[in-house]
């Protein structure tokens, strides 16, 4: 089974690395949310709600959907994990495209399901019509992620229905919309929309990206309150704690302030993909909080000539692939544009 391999966190021996390996927000949590996170640090000798009942019906609120539409975990991963241990198991086959989120097929093997890898097509985008070929009697779970970890482009919403015609109503397909607050393409999948026209649909949301909460692990399923029940019968009991359910709940407070944020992120995508281009870099178009370097067969060394600087610039590599690098601060993007034009 392969492992999850986390971003580079550095060494403490050395000057505070730029941290651009985790796909994290760059920026902290608001004050109003640290507020709840802080007030449930006084209640930490008592178990959090086991049910969620006031988180769900707040996310559903927000989806405009009723409570018994979704089913919280801890983080989307975890959401993701529970919908393949409801639907699937050994002697199924579970679709996905790679290279895509490496948890994925970690996830298939644990439910003793067999992860069936569609290769990327052009630009580091799924390959719809060769995922639609790989159905098989077998198929249980296809997993749709828009925008691709670690590539970053998006599926657009006519190629999605165009595929989802293609799939039979007995398999069920999750859309990992992770970094879905990130999305500035109007062409892009809704995945909420898409879930009034297709039952056999699921939509996968966290908090730990647009909203900051990544340390405090909480995401979402949401769909057709049939297909989510078995969902929620799969979740650890208390795996999502109350500071983390505060801290979600008093996230959806604070939206508007929160989508400020968003966009500053989105502005410094903007900026650096262009900068970028002009040191050499073919981006594939990004529509996450990311942006992929495909370095091939230089990954390694080029990963490892960053993580020598000091301070350290540390990215995401995938060994013969290339690099998943995170948008940070201003600050984060000159030194890393810096960085790169020195190794150049």
């Amino acid at each position: 089974m392969p492992r999850y391999v986390p971003g580079a966190r550095g060494s403490a021996e050395r000057l505070p690395p730029i941290k651009l390996s985790s796909n994290e927000n760059p920026y902290p949590p608001l004050p109003s949310v640290a507020q709840a996170i802080g007030a449930q640090g006084q209640l930490a000798h008592l178990y959090p709600d086991m049910f969620a009942v006031e988180l769900h019906e707040r996310i559903g609120a927000f989806l405009g959907l009723p409570a018994a539409s979704v089913a919280v975990g801890g983080g989307s991963v975890a959401a993701l994990q529970h919908v393949l241990q409801a639907y699937a198991g050994p002697g199924d086959e579970v679709i996905f495209a790679w290279r895509s989120f490496e948890a994925y097929p970690i996830l298939t093997q644990i439910t003793g399901a067999t992860p069936v890898q569609v290769p990327l097509g052009q630009d580091g985008r799924h390959d719809l019509d060769a995922m639609a070929g790989a159905i098989t009697d077998a198929t249980r779970v296809i997993v749709l992620c828009s925008p691709n970890n670690p590539t970053g482009p998006a599926l657009r919403s006519a190629e999605v229905e165009a595929f989802l015609a293609r799939v039979p109503s007995r398999v069920l397909v999750g859309l990992d919309e992770a970094y879905v607050e990130f999305v500035r393409d109007p062409d892009v999948v809704d995945g909420r929309a898409a879930l009034d026209r297709h039952r056999n649909l699921l939509i996968a949301r966290t908090f730990s990206k647009a909203y900051g909460l990544a340390g405090l692990r909480v995401g979402y399923v949401a769909g057709d309150p049939e297909l989510i029940a078995p969902v929620r019968s799969c979740v650890t009991p208390f795996s999502v704690s109350a500071p983390a359910q505060a801290a979600a709940i008093a996230s959806l407070d604070a939206q508007d302030e929160l989508l400020e944020r968003v966009e500053l992120v989105v502005a410094e995508r903007e900026r650096v993909v262009p900068a970028l281009a002009e040191l050499g870099w073919d981006v594939p178009e990004p529509q996450g909080n990311f942006v992929w370097l495909a370095a091939g067969e230089r990954t390694a060394q080029i990963a490892g000539a960053l993580a020598d600087l000091e301070p350290a610039v540390l990215v995401r590599p995938f060994a013969g692939e290339g690099m998943r690098v995170s948008i940070g601060t201003p600050e984060q993007n000159d030194a890393l544009l810096a960085a790169l034009g020195s190794i150049r």
